[in-house]
């Protein structure tokens, strides 16, 4: 009856408002904010995309994409069309981004309803005011934004789909290409080979302990050259001409200089300068930064009274720009928290990166009131990491500059200089709350000053000459290759921890500890890709293609148009490399493991699934096993050694090397210890990016514990 009673109040609808968003978790955060009359439902990404099983562009008919409803959601979008139908108004608040205001334009499209009764609303940041704000400035889906999507997606499915089946065909199955993987494989290979062809230069450094003449105030002096002139010594020669001309006591102050010098603070987090911080501090990697930044924005339980909010604004942005309601919280807080001399004289505005769209905020804190401490009982370890990281990066940002005292001496022993540089901090300003790491440092701070004047003469205690050689070129980390990204312009916000992930699932590259390095296929198509299509590897013309796509949304530039001046050219190299590229073969590597068959070298090859051992006896010997990784436990099962291997989609396992007489397998890393409770054995479980200990035994009373305690975070 009441629900009759709803449809009559609300024009014979079952709401009078519908709210369709992107994921569950968003859903249940809005709905609390929303009155009785407000519905919402999420669509869980995309429902309308291009076709897996085909290349889905009408190359002829001007590039139209051929879209489909995405297999498995046919059911859903039937239920959002029927909730649709049911509703006097539908607001579409997808994710405030390109991708966002197509996946609204695609379900607008595939909706009943009237026109002028379907909305799209988007907001920064998920708040009770951001949301009603939204709602009460609705608007019609930004097709110049659609558009800009829409040939990212065409453009990248004529490379990927157009490349990848020529690679299939030369170079093995399963391989992939992209316009922006392609690019940043390149970095990464190229990076490689100029670390292999660097050639290290020997070079001294001389450094000198001194004193006062009565052997107190001790400080260091690095040698700097000729008097003014900067001299570098190649050799032990000539480190020793330049000590043999030296008095030890008569180390003359010719010059000393003090300073104020003043550290600005950091701008608040974009997408990238995030990742970049989360890999350095917290060893995040950028897809687990991402992950875990979508849950503190979606919403999370803040309190006791299970109040949800969502702690951040959205997380893909390039804009360093704050709100001015946002400032003015940060002002009030830093005022109240800190004081006075904390904030400086005009608030710190941040000019953003020339390729920047500034489309939204930077990420900051939505409340300055959930302050991380606060909010860190109803938080996961990572969760509460992150989140303290975003927010003394933000409140840092509107904090007075730190200040240093600074003194600089040069030195004169018979024509040859030393210099000394101190610093002291005077005012801690913004790193009363966010420290600055020592590569962010750019000169050591010392807590002491030696009290030397111009015309005081030093003695020398200790002459320390070093031999060094210059350094090649570092490998790129997570957080180094995102920086080059976005320096270069290869591709956007969204697309970084995307396109590193990717890459690494695709096996052309591998991490080494922290560093990324390419593996020998991932060079293998680089050459491929450059020599045949140098244009899709190529940063500068990577970055071309993205200031060509931004115009679409920024300047109205018709979509078919920047397609079709690509595919020109493309067409006529992908027609060449077909016909001119020969199948590669992969050169077998030495495993320095025997054939337990005939005695042959076992070597490394590549095949269909992957790298295997096989016999370098072939074909008279067909002996072949997986590589496999020993592992220091031993098998539950038998007693023998386990071994981590591969299956056929490359997901890791555990298994008995006795198999098959031992057919002992575990998805999860088995430990050495037993289970307290019945004895079973341990095992090293990974759940939402946390790792802990679990008893193999499901029927364990300790599992049945863990379970509760999840639903109950869950919930």
């Amino acid at each position: 009856m009441a629900t009759e009673a709803k449809k009559k109040e609300n024009g014979g609808a079952k709401y009078k408002y519908l709210v369709i968003v992107e994921s569950p978790a968003k859903a249940k955060t809005i709905e609390k904010f929303l009155g009785k009359d407000y519905h919402v439902i999420a669509s869980n990404g995309h429902l309308i995309d291009l076709p897996k099983s085909k290349i889905g562009i009408d190359i002829e008919n001007n590039f139209e994409p051929e879209y489909i409803v995405i297999r498995g959601k046919t059911s859903l979008l039937n239920e959002l069309k029927k909730e649709a139908k049911a509703s006097s108004k539908v607001y579409i608040a997808t994710d405030p981004d390109r991708e966002g205001e197509a996946i609204s334009w695609h379900i607008a499209n595939a909706l009943s309803n009237p026109k002028e009764d379907v909305f799209r609303i988007e907001f920064n940041e998920i708040t009770k005011n951001a949301v009603t704000n939204a709602i009460k400035n609705p608007r019609e889906v930004d097709q110049d934004r659609v558009d800009a999507q829409q040939a990212r997606r065409v453009l990248d499915r004529l490379v990927g789909y157009e490349i990848s089946p020529l690679l299939w065909r030369k170079v093995k199955k399963g391989l992939s290409a992209g316009r922006v993987q392609s690019a940043t494989v390149k970095l990464v290979v190229d990076r490689e080979r100029e670390i292999r062809a660097f050639k290290p230069e020997e070079y001294w450094t001389i450094k000198a302990s001194l004193t006062d003449k009565e052997g107190n105030n001790p400080f260091n002096s690095m040698f700097y050259g000729k008097g003014s002139k900067k001299i570098v010594p190649k050799s032990e020669e000539e480190v020793k001409e330049i000590i043999s001309a030296l008095d030890k006591e008569n180390y003359v102050i010719t010059s000393r200089k003090e300073s104020l010098r003043y550290k600005r603070a950091f701008a608040p987090f974009t997408t990238s300068t995030l990742q970049q911080d989360a890999s350095r501090k917290l060893n995040f990697t950028t897809k687990r930064t991402m992950m875990v930044a979508q849950t503190l924005y979606e919403g999370v339980k803040v309190n006791q009274k299970g109040d949800v909010a969502g702690l951040i604004t959205y997380m893909r942005t390039d804009s360093t720009r704050l709100s001015e309601e946002a400032r003015n919280a940060a002002k009030e807080y830093i005022l109240k928290n800190f004081g006075e001399k904390y904030y400086p004289q005009k608030p710190n505005i941040y000019s953003g990166n020339r390729n920047a769209q500034d489309a939204h905020e930077a990420i900051r804190p939505t409340y300055v009131n959930y302050t991380p401490e606060s909010v860190k009982p109803f938080l996961t370890s990572e969760q509460y990491r992150l989140y303290n990281l975003i927010y003394t990066r933000f409140m840092a940002s509107q904090m007075a500059p730190a200040a240093y005292d600074t003194m600089n001496y040069v030195i004169d022993n018979n024509g040859y200089s030393f210099r000394s540089s101190f610093s002291k901090v005077k005012f801690p300003g913004f790193m009363a709350v966010y420290k600055v790491q020592d590569e962010e440092e750019d000169e050591e701070v010392n807590n002491s000053m030696p009290p030397m004047k111009e015309g005081d003469v030093c003695i020398e205690k200790q002459l320390d000459p070093k031999q060094n050689f210059t350094s090649p070129p570092q490998r790129y980390t997570e957080a180094s290759l995102v920086k080059t990204l976005e320096e270069l312009g290869i591709g956007r916000p969204s697309t970084y921890a995307t396109t590193i992930s990717t890459i690494q699932d695709r096996k052309y590259v591998a991490k080494e500890k922290k560093f990324i390095v390419p593996t020998d296929i991932g060079e293998i198509v680089n050459d491929l890709l450059e020599d045949s299509f140098p244009d899709i590897v190529s940063s500068e013309f990577t970055a071309h293609m993205e200031s060509e796509l931004d115009t679409i949304e920024t300047d109205g530039k018709d979509w078919h148009s920047v397609i079709r001046e690509f595919y020109g050219p493309f067409e006529k190299e992908l027609k060449k490399a077909s016909s001119e590229i020969e199948h590669v073969k992969f050169p077998d590597r030495p495993s320095g493991e025997k054939c337990e068959l005939c005695g042959g070298d076992m070597m490394i090859k590549m095949g269909r699934y992957g790298e295997f051992l096989g016999c370098s006896n072939y074909p008279a010997c067909r002996n072949t096993r997986q590589i496999t990784k020993q592992i220091d436990t031993p098998c539950p099962k038998c007693g023998g050694k386990l071994v981590q291997k591969s299956s056929r989609k490359g997901a890791q396992f555990y298994g008995c090397s006795n198999y098959p007489e031992c057919d002992f397998v575990s998805w999860d890393l088995p430990l050495k210890e037993n289970c307290k409770e019945c004895g079973s054995y341990m095992v090293l479980k990974h759940f939402r990016g946390r790792s802990y200990k679990k008893c193999s035994n499901p029927e364990c009373v300790t599992n049945q514990r863990r379970s509760k305690t999840q639903k109950e975070n869950e919930d």
